[in-house]
């Protein structure tokens, strides 16, 4: 889900504060249609919440997901350092 570097840059941002599109635009230089696309899967994968404030809509990071994410990153990351060399027979 991060691995675009797009998207890495607009969770990047929402961590610092909750934005719209319009904010979004500006400080990454892309397309709005672009950044809401993004933002789309970001919602979809349950990292951003959306608010709406009059016309705008201001997203903001959810943090628990995100750390969910993290233990499950960090638990892949032991069980390849204590794996020994396995292979399956072919």
């Amino acid at each position: 889900m991060l691995a675009d570097p797009l998207r890495a840059r607009i969770v990047e941002l929402l961590a610092v504060e909750a934005l719209c599109t319009c904010h979004l635009v500006e400080e990454t230089g892309a397309r709005q249609s672009n950044v809401s696309n993004h933002l789309r899967l970001l919602r979809e994968a349950g990292l951003v919440d959306s608010e709406s404030h009059g016309r705008f809509t201001y997203y903001r990071l959810r943090p628990d997901v995100l750390d969910g994410l993290a233990r499950g990153i960090a638990a892949v990351a032991e069980q390849a350092r204590t794996t020994t060399e396995i292979r399956r027979p072919c």
